[in-house]
């Protein structure tokens, strides 16, 4: 995985040295100190808090993807290398840093939210017959589907096996739980692909199971371990929530109009493989029987040789589809900033409220 935190020159930021009233177990005062700059919504900006405890995760996460086989430790430096945002991972280092928490377990279970991520990246791209990720070839592509399905169950039964480690069966209850909603998500959307009469609140479910519940789940565990009370883990879980279905609809968007060497994949591949998305469904529900007919040439050549990627774009923007999945979005992140209320000013609070402007106003 990248160095993530390699040249970053954001500032630290450190608590005088009262202490305020611990908020659970193994607490520390995290609300005291100069505020957090303003700073332009960024990534960098962003993780800048907690950018040590993520080095810890990106060497935690490469040491775990080796191995003595030569087949999965091949396979493991080859995601390793492929980058990504850590998105997961930070929402959970800021969130345990907000509720106080001191100790080492926010870098494990950071990780292990990773390898679940990673997991079903791989078998998602196993399942859509992808053949590019993160703009390298996919591990399907180069490996085949056989192998690529097995290493993303072992991704899968290795992050439970990292889990265990913490011995922490009140975590272990809500990664099980997660696990199951994404699967689910993932059946569901499997056999309603290519389903052209998808609705707007179906597609947001599946949207909930698959990507937002993973979300959910990094910041209701920051809670647990950091022992704060009953509502402010609901109030976590809520925050997760929404900004997963932010993140989903944004990358719902970018599918088309992001650059394709940015964003690592041709332009509306969502559609060529059966994936109806919002802005699809949105162009849909105006009952244009041209527009029908346009969306179902694409799904049944699962290509662009009728109907060209210009064509669909340009008739989702004057429809203004793409413009109503960003206010979606938009509202979304909007609701994961309130979910923050109940948690006092700090600066690992505004990192997390400046998280959802990075989000919705990302290129990638």
């Amino acid at each position: 995985m990248s160095e993530v935190v390699t040249g970053l020159k954001a500032p630290r930021f450190k608590t005088p040295g009262r202490q305020a009233p611990a908020v659970g177990r193994g607490a520390i005062d995290d609300h005291a100190g100069p505020p957090l700059p303003v700073l332009p919504p960024t990534l960098p900006a962003v993780i800048a808090l907690v950018a040590d405890k993520l080095q810890q995760v990106e060497d935690h996460c490469r040491r775990n993807l080796r191995s003595q086989y030569r087949a999965i430790d091949e396979l493991g430096v080859y995601l390793a290398d492929g980058g990504g945002k850590r998105v997961r991972p930070i929402l959970l280092l800021l969130a345990a840093r907000m509720c106080g928490y001191r100790g080492d377990r926010d870098v494990l279970f950071a990780s292990v939210f990773e390898f679940i991520h990673t997991a079903t990246l791989v078998h998602d791209d196993v399942i859509d017959e992808a053949d590019v990720r993160r703009g390298r070839g996919s591990l399907n592509a180069r490996w085949g589907n056989g192998l690529t399905v097995l290493l993303g169950d072992y991704l899968y039964i290795k992050s439970m096996n990292m889990a265990l480690e913490a011995d922490d069966l009140r975590v272990i209850k809500i990664l099980a739980d997660i696990t199951l909603r994404m699967i689910e998500g993932e059946l569901i959307a499997d056999r309603r692909r290519a389903d052209i009469n998808l609705t707007e609140q179906e597609h947001l479910d599946i949207v909930r199971r698959k990507t937002a519940y993973l979300f959910s789940g990094c910041t209701e565990v920051a809670g647990v371990l950091a022992g704060a009370d009953e509502g402010r883990v609901r109030a976590l879980g809520e925050y997760g929530v929404c900004l997963g279905m932010a993140f989903q609809l944004i990358d719902d968007l970018l599918d088309f109009t992001a650059d394709p060497h940015v964003l690592g994949k041709p332009v509306a591949s969502d559609l060529k493989e059966g994936k109806l998305t919002l802005p699809v469904i949105h162009l849909l529900q105006r009952g244009d029987p041209r527009d029908r007919a346009l969306v179902q040439a694409v799904l049944d050549e699962r290509d662009f040789r009728s109907v060209s990627r210009d064509t669909l774009v340009g008739r989702l923007r004057e429809a203004g589809t793409l413009d109503r999945t960003r206010e979606i979005a938009v509202d979304f992140a909007r609701q994961a900033r309130a979910a923050l209320e109940p948690f006092d000013p700090s600066p690992a609070r505004t990192a997390l409220e400046l998280l959802p402007d990075f989000v919705v106003n990302r290129q990638y």
